[in-house]
């Protein structure tokens, strides 16, 4: 179970309970009292990085305390690639490059969680995934949900994976509608469920 920081139905509580991993992103927003979190994948580079790496109540949050796994979604090596030519193209976004990957590591070691950075090469075959879908020239880089839906779908081929709480809506750095549309194929071909929603007959038999 994937779930965005968008709303969430109450309905969906008990499903979340027993999926075998559920995935939160950042703050956990969309976490509501005695759910569950298995594993919070973060912006580990830029603002949000820094505000949760400043903010002691997000290492405090129920949910980032009961999970036992942290995701940084940026490799810090391609992010710093990517600094040269958004000072050109988005010179607003100085900051977006900084690199918090050793303070989410240290954090993740003190508190006995694993830790993973999704790879560079999983950005490049996002990015190409999206480009049939005509996503924005001038887009940054595609969202944290995305790559973690696409990490999954790496991860575990034969598995039901949902989601919920994605409304594909944002930043305008990211290719958002690009973006629904591209899930909306994963969906179409049975890769992926959007909860409430009947399963396809290949996810049924997963």
């Amino acid at each position: 179970m994937i779930v965005g920081n968008g709303p969430v139905p109450e309905s969906a509580g008990a499903a979340i309970a027993l999926a075998d991993r559920v995935i939160r992103f950042n703050d956990c927003h969309s976490f509501r009292p005695g759910e569950r979190c298995d594993v919070v994948a973060v912006c580990n580079t830029g603002r949000p990085a820094r505000a949760m790496l400043q903010e002691p109540a997000w290492a405090r949050h129920p949910a980032v305390m009961a999970a036992g796994e942290i995701w940084g979604v940026r490799d810090p090596v391609f992010f710093e690639a990517l600094r040269a030519p958004l000072a050109l193209s988005h010179p607003e976004l100085d900051d977006f490059c900084d690199d918090g990957t050793p303070g989410f590591a240290a954090f993740a070691a003190a508190s006995g969680k694993s830790f993973r950075v999704l790879d560079a090469s999983l950005h490049h075959r996002v990015t190409a995934a999206l480009a049939p879908f005509s996503p924005p020239s001038d887009y940054v880089v595609p969202s944290s949900g995305l790559m973690v839906i696409a990490a999954m779908l790496e991860d575990a081929p034969a598995a039901v994976i949902q989601l919920t709480g994605f409304t594909h809506q944002g930043w305008e750095g990211h290719p958002f509608a690009a973006e629904a549309r591209l899930v909306d194929s994963w969906i179409a071909a049975g890769r992926l469920q959007r909860l409430g929603m009947k399963p396809t007959t290949r996810a049924a038999q997963a």
